[in-house]
């Protein structure tokens, strides 16, 4: 027990703040499935996908790129 009270605390919310942390700071997808040990990354993908965080999607992407004349 780490003494941190929290209502409805549980493991599986660290392991889901391990995991976006590390998406948040720009690691591959794949080193991301390696490190949490998931078998697919289809599981990995839906915790990237919970983040909301459409600035990564490619789409978007694609439109920065081609909006910069390069």
């Amino acid at each position: 027990s780490a003494g941190i009270r929290m209502p409805r605390m549980h493991p599986h919310m660290l392991r889901h703040t391990f995991v976006t942390t590390m998406l948040d700071a720009g690691l591959s997808l794949r080193d991301v499935q390696i490190a949490a040990r998931h078998a697919d990354p289809h599981m990995t993908m839906r915790y990237d996908r919970a983040r909301k965080n459409l600035d990564r999607h490619p789409n978007y992407i694609l439109a920065a790129y081609m909006a910069s004349g390069t």
